[in-house]
């Protein structure tokens, strides 16, 4: 596991590859499943570094400088070049989304790195030509090695004959100018801690960049060599050139089938979910038309048996009328009677009157 004192600032996974050395071409993966990629954040050296691991084997721990640049090759797969590590590091994402948040941070992190390169190079401009520091009144006194290191305090001869005449007339103030040189001297130390801060911080510094410097000599004078062999060899074979054409067609003609793939891929996707959302909808429609048929099973042996309620609420009501007009045939009978009843008792009281 490596020493790293921070905490990663942004993370995610990706497959790592890194360039073969014997040939140059062909990329060779370093993981065999997606690992995670992180940024960390050095705060001990102001670096910014993209660190790897599988298990507790680092895979990649590459530091960012600013003259180093992330290359988008296709819609999940990008790279950059390490001289440092004398390799080219490749990761495949799983998405262009992915792919794109990781570059926006290299370029980020990359930026940092150079505003913090530019602020340590001020700083170091500022140690090589110190200032001098002016005191509170209006007495200045220069700012001497001596004085850096905290080993002297001594002044100006007119500030130092101003205090003794100062100490002669005004014996009460002798107080108050100690107080005051106390001060100035609490603030060369201070100076002095913080200048002395800033040459360490630049001294590591340029041991860093000593060792870039060497670095990038190193591989200049590898690529040096290898661009000779490279012309010797094309002196040798007319042909390389050639078949570097036809490779760097079939290489596109290959990277055109595979977009196109993938852009068929993602149709199909896309076909996938509405064929499940279709076939969601269908068991859904399935479903209501099965209560539909159910409810309307329902009305219907409802609808029977309200006609067979009324069928025989007809036959009652026939019934009825048929019951009701026997009465009335029957009532008119004794009306008739009655009648009859009546006109003989009328005519037996007028025979009996007369």
């Amino acid at each position: 596991m490596l020493g790293f004192p921070e905490q990663p600032i942004f993370s995610t996974r990706a497959h790592v590859f890194q360039i073969d050395p014997s040939t140059k071409k062909n990329w060779v993966p370093t993981s065999k499943h997606a690992v995670t990629v992180s940024y960390f954040y050095d705060s001990t050296r102001t670096v910014y570094r993209i660190i790897s691991l599988d298990g507790s084997k680092a895979i990649i721990n590459s530091t960012i400088t600013p003259n180093m640049s992330f290359t988008k090759t296709s819609h999940k797969f990008g790279q950059w070049a390490d001289s440092r590590a004398n390799t080219v590091y490749g990761l495949g994402f799983s998405s262009e989304a992915h792919l794109s948040k990781f570059a926006d941070k290299f370029a980020e992190f990359k930026e940092a790195a150079r505003l913090a390169k530019e602020r340590s190079q001020e700083k170091m401009e500022l140690t090589s030509t110190p200032s001098q520091e002016s005191a509170t009144g209006e007495l200045q006194s220069p700012v001497t090695p001596e004085s850096i290191n905290g080993t002297d305090e001594r002044v100006t001869p007119d500030a130092a004959f101003n205090t003794e005449i100062n100490a002669v007339l005004f014996p009460h103030s002798s107080t108050s100018i100690s107080k005051h040189w106390e001060a100035e001297l609490a603030t060369l130390k201070g100076n002095n801690a913080k200048l002395t801060a800033a040459l360490l911080e630049s001294t590591a510094n340029v041991k860093q960049w000593k060792q870039q410097l060497a670095a990038y000599q190193d591989e200049a004078e590898r690529l040096h060599k290898r661009v000779t062999e490279l012309e010797c060899v094309s002196g040798q074979t007319a042909g390389v050139k050639t078949q570097k054409t036809e490779l760097n067609q079939t290489i596109e003609e290959l990277e055109a089938e595979l977009k196109a793939r993938e852009e068929e891929l993602e149709n199909l996707k896309q076909e996938v979910e509405e064929a499940s959302q279709l076939q969601t909808q269908k068991d859904s429609l399935a479903q209501k038309l099965q209560e539909t048929e159910l409810r309307s099973a329902e009305l219907e042996s409802q609808l029977l048996d309200l006609e067979q309620r009324l069928e025989n609420s007809q036959l009652e009501s026939e019934s009825f009328r048929r019951s009701l007009r026997s009465l009335l045939e029957l009532l008119d009978g004794k009306i008739f009677e009655l009648s009859e009843l009546r006109d003989s008792l009328a005519k037996l009281m007028e025979s009996d009157s007369s």
